[in-house]
């Protein structure tokens, strides 16, 4: 692992944050590096646009009606804003569902501000809050039009989980045999393997014409419906939403959990992976942006335009600068 950033409190470094970048192309080249391009790492929620894969190929979004925003939403960790469940609740009505199908748990929302609403208001999270409610119910959609079986869609032994884990092998180009299998926070199985192979998947899937005429459209579809609709794949103040807000017409993202970030950069062939060591997402936003800085892909003021660059100030609970979170990598060029 290498230094990635550093965090001064007053004059001093008060904390180093180590991780690793492994920036590939279509083939599996690994073009620039940080760290261990060869961690193997569980992706998380990186892996919800490769996830809805099976969910187009099934036939599911034309045979339902699903909208661009409701397919956006199945590749979300929403921060349970009315507009996500909403959504989520539209996409299983359409398939003659509800919410008790949902087998992907509860917890208070993502979002900070979403959070306190729901404990000033008295709210109870349900499944629908779910971060990943949407990617459940595409799941569920995936399931039903294949006549499978709904209570036990979530199980690594359901077929839709078998097709999922061949999806990503086939993607990322990684033996379905090799890649380690665990259970993500939502009760699906979650995939590990090494980082470039992850980054591989995405500089495919952001070139798609590589991987044949039909997966192309699902893709080309897939990652239309992210940045078409950012809003709808964290929301508001969510750095993957922000990011494609800003930039959409240049690549796509998706974070995942324990601070893994995955991003392709639209028809060039190139997919980034990164993973802080210390699990701290509140690194991701100057690490990615610096990354893309040096990669040439946004100037250092588009950089700092975005919000979440100018939050890496450090605050007392008086709301005083009292330190900052600065980047200090280069890329290794391979």
């Amino acid at each position: 692992m290498a230094l990635i950033a550093k965090k001064y409190h007053g004059e001093i470094v008060d904390l180093h944050h180590y991780g690793h970048i492994a920036v590939v192309d279509a083939d599996g080249n690994i073009l620039w590096r940080l760290g261990d391009p060869y961690r193997v790492t569980y992706s998380r929620s990186s892996a919800k646009p490769i996830q809805a894969i099976p969910l187009v190929e099934s036939g599911a979004v034309d045979e339902y009606g699903i909208t661009e925003k409701e397919l956006a939403v199945m590749c979300a960790s929403h921060n349970s804003e009315d507009f996500h469940t909403d959504a989520v609740l539209s996409v299983l009505k359409k398939a003659g569902l509800d919410e008790s199908y949902l087998q992907c748990g509860t917890h208070y929302p993502l979002s900070a501000r979403m959070e306190h609403k729901f404990r000033a208001e008295g709210i109870t999270p349900m499944p629908v809050h779910s971060n990943c409610s949407g990617k459940h119910s595409g799941m569920l959609l995936t399931a039903k039009i294949r006549n499978e079986s709904l209570n036990d869609y979530y199980l690594l032994s359901h077929p839709l989980q078998v097709r999922i884990t061949e999806t990503i092998a086939e993607i990322c180009e990684y033996p379905a045999a090799q890649i380690v299998i665990g259970c993500d926070g939502c009760g699906v199985p979650v995939h590990a393997m090494p980082m470039y192979k992850f980054a591989q998947g995405y500089a495919k899937m952001s070139k798609p014409e590589v991987l044949g005429p039909e997966r192309e459209k699902t893709v080309r579809r897939i990652t239309s419906a992210m940045t078409n609709h950012p809003e709808m794949i964290g929301g508001t103040g969510a750095f993957d939403t922000e990011l494609m807000q800003a930039f959409g017409s240049k690549l796509f993202s998706k974070y995942g959990a324990s601070a893994f970030f995955a991003m392709g950069l639209k028809d060039r062939g190139i997919g980034i992976a990164m993973k802080m060591e210390d699990g701290n997402a509140g690194i991701i936003p100057i690490v990615i942006l610096e990354t893309l800085v040096q990669l040439g892909e946004i100037t250092r003021d588009e950089a700092l335009s975005l919000p979440s660059f100018k939050d890496m100030l450090v605050r007392n609970r008086k709301k005083e600068v009292i330190g900052k979170t600065v980047s200090d990598f280069v890329l290794e060029k391979m």
